[in-house]
Formats: C-alpha cells, sequence, structure tokens
C-alpha cells in the first residue's frame, strides 16, 4: 500500500476518528458524576435565589451553598392531583424530570398552552423554613419558550398567593432577546405581584409593554422588548403550574391547613 494511497488516507481518518470517539467517550462517562452534582448544586443555589437566602449573582462555596440549603430548605414531595406530601418517596434522590419521563411514573397531559406533554405524578416542592415555620414556598415550574424548554422556580408568600420571586436555570432563549427572562431587573418585577385572582383562578401574566406597580397592577407583569413569544410562554407555563393540573391542588390544601400535612 503506498503510504498516500486513497486507502491510506480514509484509514488513517478512521483511525483518528475511532481514537477520538474513545477519548470523548470516555471523558463523558468519567465526569458524568461531577456534570450532575454541578447541575445539583446549581438548582440548589437557584432555589436559594429565589428564596432570598443569597443575592442575584452572589458567589458562594459549593460548601456554603450545601449548608444554606441543608439549614434553611426543606424539600418534599407531593402528590399532584391529590395534593398531599408523599414521604414514601425520597425526596432528596427523586428526578423529576426523569419520572416524567417514564410512563410509569406520569400521565399524559391534557391540552394546555405551556407546550407539556406528560405530567409526573409526583412534583417536588421546596419550603424555606425557620423554627419549623412555613416562610416561602418554592415550586418547580416549565414550558415551552420560542426556542426552548425553560425550567425555573417560582416563590410564594405562605398566602399561596403572593408572588415572592422567580427565576430559571435552564433554557435556550435568545440572548438578548428571551435570555431577558434571566434579568435581575425584570426578575424583580414579580415580587408582590398576585398569582391569582379574586376568583381564584391563577392570573398573573406578562403584557406586552408596561404594567403598574404591584399594588395598582397586581396580575400584571411588564413584558420583554422584543421577545413576546418567549413572554407569552413563560405566562403560560406559569398559569398552567397554578392550575388545576399543576399546584393548585396543593396549595388549596397548604392553604386551608396551614401546612397541608
Amino acid at each position: 500500500m503506498r503510504q498516500y494511497s486513497n486507502a491510506y488516507i480514509i484509514g488513517f481518518a478512521v483511525a483518528v476518528c475511532l481514537v477520538c470517539s474513545v477519548v470523548v467517550s470516555t471523558s463523558a462517562v468519567a465526569l458524568r458524576g461531577r456534570q450532575d452534582l454541578n447541575k445539583a448544586l446549581d438548582r440548589q443555589t437557584k432555589v436559594l435565589v429565589v428564596a432570598g437566602l443569597l443575592g442575584e449573582g452572589q458567589s458562594a462555596s459549593a460548601d456554603e451553598v450545601q449548608r444554606l440549603f441543608e439549614q434553611n430548605i426543606r424539600t418534599r414531595v407531593v402528590d399532584l392531583q391529590s395534593g398531599e406530601y408523599d414521604d414514601t418517596v425520597d425526596a432528596a434522590a427523586y428526578d423529576q424530570r426523569r419520572a416524567t419521563k417514564d410512563p410509569s411514573l406520569s400521565r399524559e397531559a391534557p391540552a394546555n398552552r405551556a407546550g407539556l406533554t406528560r405530567l409526573p405524578s409526583k412534583a417536588l416542592i421546596y419550603q424555606r423554613v425557620a423554627d419549623e415555620d412555613i416562610e416561602l414556598l418554592i415550586l418547580p415550574i416549565e414550558g415551552k419558550g420560542l426556542w426552548s424548554t425553560l425550567y425555573g422556580f417560582l416563590a410564594l408568600a405562605p398566602d399561596t398567593t403572593t408572588i415572592e420571586g422567580i427565576t430559571f436555570y435552564e433554557h435556550g432563549e435568545t440572548p438578548g432577546l428571551g435570555g431577558e427572562v434571566d434579568n435581575s431587573s425584570w426578575k424583580a418585577l414579580w415580587r408582590g405581584r398576585q398569582a391569582y385572582d379574586a376568583d381564584g383562578e391563577p392570573a398573573i401574566t406578562v403584557i406586552k409593554g408596561a404594567a403598574g406597580p404591584a399594588e395598582e397592577d397586581p396580575y400584571r407583569v411588564d413584558g420583554i422588548s422584543g421577545a413576546t413569544l418567549t413572554a407569552r410562554g413563560v405566562s403560560h407555563l406559569v398559569q398552567f403550574w397554578l392550575g388545576e393540573n399543576g399546584f393548585e391542588p396543593y396549595l388549596e390544601k397548604f392553604q386551608a391547613s396551614g401546612s397541608a400535612s
């Protein structure tokens, strides 16, 4: 075989590709555990931020995040349809996103504007606690934006209707446009708004243009310039998770009992 024949070049290219594939695959497998830990740490950080225990953009070590989380946040599993806690499930190990993809742990979603196709039977909720008193409820939310599924958290006061914060930890929206859902100034506009109207229906919505202050315009949030479809997606996903197929059964029980225990 000539050194620079077509067969030699093709063989050499195939060998290089195989070696690179093995290296990449080995690295991916070896780093998967660390990647999972980093994702979990990022979600814990976002929970702490929306709970008001860390500032937006505040740096904290992994140990500090875990300490704050363990001292101030209680994680529980809730049956979405009954609204009851399910303490038979280990909340620390429960993977809600994985459960959503498992037919035995989820169900087909009813028609909805949030773009959700399946719902987990059980969902995680987070509670900011102090001396066993629940100071804040933090609900995981997700739904379609323009280009991606947005995953985040919505924080409610113990009255279950006053919004204390919102944040997103994963999405693929356009930077500078839909990606402004990460903008701390925009997220701050949600604080003090009302999730439900006087009839108990999910009412909070992102409008096109500017809304008034929370005390005068409690059900509307400023739109995001140039990102109408992403903003509309945020409205739909928040309303869905506040509704009867989301956390409404749990929130009603919580409001009635003070703990939904």
